[in-house]
Parts: C-alpha cells; sequence; structure tokens
C-alpha cells in the first residue's frame, strides 16, 4: 500500500494533525476529500461561480495556513465549513449586493421525471432565498441544503444553537408564501367537446 493509500484510510482530525506536524501530502487529502462539497457550499452562498472559486480557493489557503487554530471541538467539516462561508461572507462585501442568478444545480428536491419542473423548483427556491435575510438564508442553506446539524451550523455560523433554530423556522416560514403558485383571477377556458365521429 502506498503512502497515498495510507492516507485515504486516515479520518479527517488525523490527516489534519499530520498536516501540522510537517506531512507534505495530508492536506491534500483533505482538499480531495472536501473540494467538492465546499464548492457547492460556496456556489449556494455567493449564488455566483467566479466568487464561489475564488472564495474556495481562497479559504483551503487559509486552511492550509491555519491549519494550528483548530481546535477538536468540533469536526474538520464544520471547521471547514466556518472558513468557507467566512471567505464568501467577505467576498460578498467587497462586490456590489445585486449577484446574477447562476445556472447552478441547487440539488432541490423535484420531481426527477420532469426535468422543465424540476429547474423552475429550483429557480423558485433559489429566488426566495434571495428575498430572505442573510442570517436565515445562511441557516437554511447550511440545515437543509448541506444536511449540517444544528449545532455544526452554530459553530460555523458563530450563533447560539437556540438562534438557528429560529433562524430556520422563520426563514422556511417565510419562504411558504413564497414558493406557492400564483393564483390566477382569469377564467378557466374549458375546450369545446368534439364532434363525434361519423360512422362509415
Amino acid at each position: 500500500m502506498s503512502r497515498l493509500d495510507d492516507l485515504r484510510e486516515l479520518p479527517d482530525r488525523e490527516l489534519l494533525s499530520a498536516h501540522c506536524a510537517g506531512d507534505p501530502d495530508a492536506f491534500g487529502e483533505i482538499f480531495r476529500r472536501h473540494r467538492d462539497r465546499m464548492w457547492a457550499l460556496a456556489l449556494r452562498v455567493t449564488r455566483d461561480p467566479d466568487l464561489a472559486a475564488d472564495a474556495v480557493q481562497e479559504a483551503f489557503i487559509a486552511a492550509f495556513r491555519g491549519g494550528d487554530s483548530f481546535r477538536g471541538e468540533a469536526a474538520v467539516t464544520t471547521w471547514l465549513h466556518r472558513i468557507v462561508v467566512n471567505s464568501c461572507l467577505d467576498r460578498l462585501r467587497r462586490v456590489k449586493p445585486v449577484v446574477q442568478l447562476p445556472d447552478a444545480d441547487l440539488s432541490v428536491l423535484a420531481d426527477t421525471h420532469d426535468h422543465h419542473h424540476s429547474v423552475e423548483v429550483r429557480l423558485d427556491v433559489r429566488a426566495a432565498l434571495e428575498q430572505l435575510p442573510e442570517g436565515q438564508r445562511m441557516a437554511l442553506i447550511l440545515v437543509d441544503m448541506h444536511g449540517l446539524k444544528i449545532a455544526e451550523a452554530a459553530s460555523v455560523l458563530k450563533v447560539a444553537e437556540g438562534t438557528i433554530k429560529s433562524r430556520c423556522a422563520r426563514g422556511r416560514a417565510a419562504m411558504v408564501p413564497l414558493l406557492e403558485p400564483p393564483t390566477s383571477s382569469e377564467p378557466s377556458i374549458t375546450p369545446p367537446p368534439k364532434e363525434p365521429m361519423a360512422s362509415p
């Protein structure tokens, strides 16, 4: 078994410890293991592929350089989530607040047999999230879209667990009317009955 194979068997905490101890390959395995998830998180936070790419790059550089700052109080993934979220928010504060919606897949539950309906639902959810306050939007992204536990999301955002619960509840409640289909006041048009086919 090669050295890289050995690294792939190690849990995140041991990899980070090895990195801090000077192992030249350990952080590369952390990056390989978590880059896709962190990219998806950054894309959901920034809503812009270019900003997301820059934020992820900046976040992994910060994690590489600041491995000693990991205190072991949470999972390594929670630590990485916090670094990526902070990097995203820093970049968003530097740019104009109006950001174009990317053509990215948000992994929102939808009927997989109806592609057009699936796209519409994703666009509706994305647009609804845009209208929420930042705190509620971030809580929903972390808990509902990324599957973090309440305690993990609280650690990432550096707020109390009760605050996360409250923001999620308020955010979900606010999204319900935003996702309801519009009611049309126009009368429905009933197609005329088909003419019976003449018998031969």
